[in-house]
């Protein structure tokens, strides 16, 4: 394969309901069940050959990549019992490998380790000591049986001068709304360096709580919302069955962060909207069960126990801050209430916000990216006709009195974005790319120190939002023809927050990042027909920032 680091160094919705117009609790079904009910079904689906011998379905994964090494995954089912969330099924050893051609036959790595039922049966391997900037192939196996062969890459080095780099960017899949096509077609490109996944990996909602214009497309398991340990476990491993996921990780390194869906719709520190206390267990329990499924069913290597804020590097073209805004943030608050301006809240926490201030002040790439769960950008829907702000209140969670307040956004805690903003500008920190999901359409904004006088204030920053995969966006809540409330609404929402350069509201799809010395880019594609396991994926705009301009531009052809 043709590297992608151009090295002169050789081998380196916020708020997001329910479909039901009206916000509702959900039928609490008890989860002591779980693993009887789902285990005739699944293990009747599997492979004959699962009962006689270990089997790897649910796909390889790699994530994390460093100059000199990259952190490998897979799940080994052991016996046709021990499906995931299960708690069966004996202790298994696992034997891994990494080469650098294809067929295996230089071997650079091998080892193994036991998988248990107490990790779900899911295997992690941290190589290290692997050349910067190079493919690699690797293979588990066990029992006598080979999983397939994936590819992973790792970074530049450190001091490398690498000329471009290229990431896919993804956020927002819902199973049970549409096939995730975004991640075939992502795959099929052959040229990424690794792909970002910036939240809502998975969603927590039961079957036909959260679905595709009000309509089931393919049922998750379990049929309820998950709650504990063994429910988050299986809808984990529910994903991973999905072939395009599946080839999505076996061609490229993910880099990943969680957002609210890994947890509840809403998360904060201590609790979430989509979470009765008592009657759903104890939030901390919950909580705890939903990390410890991700960390397990995940390629991520936390810096710090428990959080995926950590930084990777990218020689000396570009940095990338990934954040955790769900872990420390304070509760939110009602829209209009002026306790968004309060210093004592927050959406990063204190340790994590000063971390964040000093990467970004002692960087020295050319580009510093952030991984952003939720978008930074101010919005104000004040003007939007009545037809408009209605689907768009609901879709963002908003009252329909046109309030312009997102408060589960960096709108909802104003007092960390003013300090954040006015750090970078303090300290002429330019070339600083937010790259975020959540919201279920495209934007690409600049990011003002002052929104109510911008263009006449400073930009700080720039920042591409993704659309989701598969989640209902604008067009699919009012349920009508795709592209028809675009047309209509991106242009009042430009005029009334003059920092957004583009928005579409109703399309799904995927980015990919394109990073020079002279510029970053934003390629969108949306896909044309979330419910069609064939999807095609078309381009549709690119936007980039060019360096030392802190602002965003429309270019008019995909790299």
């Amino acid at each position: 394969m043709t590297s992608r680091y151009r090295s002169s160094e050789s081998a380196g919705i916020p708020s997001e309901r329910p479909n039901s117009l009206s916000p509702r609790r959900r039928t609490v079904v008890k989860a002591a069940a779980a693993t009887a009910v789902l285990a005739g079904p699944v293990v009747a689906a599997l492979p004959a050959r699962a009962a006689e011998a270990p089997a790897f379905l649910h796909g390889l994964a790699s994530g994390d990549p460093l100059p000199d090494g990259v952190l490998l995954w897979t799940r080994v089912t052991p016996t046709a019992e021990a499906v995931p969330g299960s708690g069966l099924g004996p202790d298994t050893e696992v034997s891994w490998v990494v080469a650098r051609d294809k067929a295996l036959t230089t071997v650079v790595a091998q080892g193994s380790t036991t998988a248990t039922a107490a990790s779900d049966h899911t295997v992690k391997a941290d190589i290290r000591g692997l050349e910067p900037a190079t493919d690699y192939y690797f293979r588990f196996s066990a029992g006598g049986t080979d999983s397939p062969v994936a590819r992973t890459r790792t970074a530049p080095a450190a001091d490398a001068a690498v000329t471009g780099l290229r990431f896919g960017v993804v956020s927002c899949a819902n199973w049970e709304a549409g096939y995730f096509s975004s991640y075939r077609h992502l795959a099929a490109r052959g040229d990424l360096d690794a792909w970002l996944h910036l939240g809502d990996y998975i969603y927590e909602y039961g079957t036909g709580e959260y679905g595709a214009r009000g309509t089931v497309v393919r049922q998750t398991s379990p049929a309820h919302e998950i709650l504990t340990l063994a429910d988050y476990r299986t809808r984990h491993g529910k994903y991973k069955t999905d072939p395009d996921l599946r080839a999505l990780h076996a061609k490229a390194p993910v880099i990943a962060i969680w957002d609210d869906h890994e947890f509840a719709n809403d998360t904060w520190s201590g609790g979430a909207e989509n979470h009765t206390e008592g009657t759903e267990g104890t939030w901390s329990a919950r909580q705890a069960a939903a990390k410890q499924a991700y960390f397990e069913w995940m390629p991520v290597r936390p810096a710090i126990a428990g959080t995926t804020y950590r930084r990777l590097r990218f020689g000396k073209l570009a940095d990338l801050s990934l954040l955790d805004l769900r872990s420390f943030r304070s509760q939110q608050v009602a829209v209009g209430n002026g306790s968004v301006d309060d210093p004592d809240r927050t959406i990063t926490g204190r340790a994590q916000l000063d971390w964040l201030k000093a990467g970004l002040k002692a960087s020295d790439t050319t580009w510093r990216l952030v991984g952003n769960s939720v978008m930074i950008s101010p919005f104000a829907i004040g003007s939007l006709s009545a037809d408009l702000l209605k689907p768009l209140a609901k879709l963002l969670g908003l009252p329909q009195d046109g309030l312009g307040l997102i408060t589960d956004q960096w709108d909802g805690y104003t007092d960390d974005r003013r300090e954040l903003l006015a750090h970078l500008r303090s300290n002429a920190i330019g070339n600083t790319v937010f790259l975020t999901g959540d919201i279920h359409m495209a934007w690409a904004n600049d990011v003002p120190v002052d929104a109510g006088t911008y263009p006449l204030s400073a930009s700080a920053a720039t920042e591409f939002v993704v659309t989701s995969v598969t989640s209902d966006n604008l067009d699919d809540i009012v349920k009508v023809p795709e592209g028809t409330l675009t047309a209509i609404a991106a242009p009042i929402i430009k005029a009334a927050n003059r920092h957004v350069h583009f928005v579409d509201t109703d399309r799904h799809g995927y980015g990919v990042l394109d990073i020079t010395a002279d510029r970053a880019q934003m390629d969108y594609y949306v896909l044309s027909d979330r419910t069609s396991a064939t999807a095609t994926s078309s381009w549709s705009r690119s936007y980039r920032t060019r360096s030392g301009t802190q602002k965003v531009e429309r270019t008019y052809d995909p790299v």
